[in-house]
């Protein structure tokens, strides 16, 4: 049997196609889908109309890779930045009636389970209670736990994407004092969270994402051709000097640092101000970087629970979400 999951990110569509025989998702092929959501729309803004035909393109083509390795429909969400914006439905819509798949966003609280569990799968029981950090475009997801699902989760509007377009848009590279600023803002809304995961007391703290394994990399951690298992971690010290270096740079050259790819060099220093601040706040000197994520966390629930559980946690998910406001268009690109 085989399985495909299709995340539509901020910066990429990625699909995933694993064997499941054995209850292990072992992936057979990936393929990625380059879309820039975050560079074409702004926090709080609709999805303009050409962002649309290019994430329906990509869903379509995914769709299609799917099936070639004798995939069924890809089990298919989008992350905050379709979750959070004022068209969602409309453009969930409009994938589902051109691509026949039915994507849906869900809940920030829903997408940090998922990826915990992923983690806890990767890291084995032995880590103990586990802590987890994972920052996206949109939001940044935070959870702990003992057991194979988080006892505690939280989502909040601090993803890179959308912290370098309220911070880091004028300038670059940033003045000090929008760096301070920055650093403010993360403290304020992580100090309750980051409080009660200190208080937990986590025995292992886990980091996925693209974004911390690039700064993993910009730290001294091993490249990707290097493989899944060999071990990776990421020093908060070290993490700290690296936002110094960051911010001395404008995006074009910090596309030139070890790690950091040109499509995320903008908010390379939004996502380490936001890593680095976490891991003081909840006391953490080094966190592991995970290669299981949420897409691993979908994959191990519909393996683990059934098909039946991903047909009822979409339809929680749509029932949960707001109607678009009446009458809304999807939003043109052009003047």
């Amino acid at each position: 049997m085989r399985i495909s999951v299709l995340d539509a990110g901020s910066n990429t569509v990625r699909l995933v196609v694993a064997d499941a025989e054995d209850g292990v998702p072992l992936p057979v092929h990936t393929a990625k889908w380059r879309l820039r959501l975050s560079e074409q729309v702004k926090p709080g803004e609709p999805i303009p109309e050409e962002a649309v035909e290019q994430l329906v393109d990509a869903v379509a083509a995914a769709s299609r890779t799917a099936t070639r390795w004798g995939a069924a429909s890809p089990l298919a969400f989008a992350t905050a930045m379709v979750r959070n914006a004022p068209n969602r439905q409309e453009v969930l819509r409009a994938v589902r009636a051109r691509t026949g798949v039915p994507l849906c966003t869900l809940p920030g609280e829903v997408e940090a389970e998922l990826t915990f569990l992923g983690a806890r799968r990767w890291m084995g029981w032995r880590s103990g209670p586990l802590a987890l950090m994972d920052i996206g475009g949109g939001s940044f997801e935070v959870a702990f736990g003992r057991g194979r699902l988080p006892d505690f989760v939280a989502s909040l509007p601090l993803g890179a994407g959308r912290l370098t377009h309220e911070f880091f848009a004028e300038q670059d590279p940033p003045s000090p004092e929008r760096v301070r600023a920055l650093r403010r803002r993360v403290r304020h809304q992580l100090r309750d969270v980051a409080a009660r995961i200190r208080w937990e007391g986590p025995r292992t703290a886990v980091a996925t994402s693209r974004t911390f394994q690039q700064l993993g990399r910009l730290c001294g951690a091993p490249p990707g051709r290097h493989g899944p298992f060999v071990d990776r971690t990421l020093d908060s010290r070290a993490l700290g000097q690296a936002v110094e270096r960051l911010a001395a740079l404008p995006a074009a050259e910090r596309a030139r640092l070890p790690g950091i790819s040109a499509p995320r060099s903008a908010q390379s220093l939004a996502g380490a101000v936001v890593g680095h601040t976490a891991m003081k706040l909840i006391g953490l000197k080094t966190v592991t970087v995970c290669p299981w994520a949420i897409r691993e966390g979908v994959l191990l629930r519909h393996i683990e629970d059934g098909a039946s559980w991903w047909a009822e946690v979409t339809r929680l998910a749509e029932e949960a979400a707001p109607p678009d406001p009446v009458p809304l268009r999807i939003a043109s690109g052009k003047n």
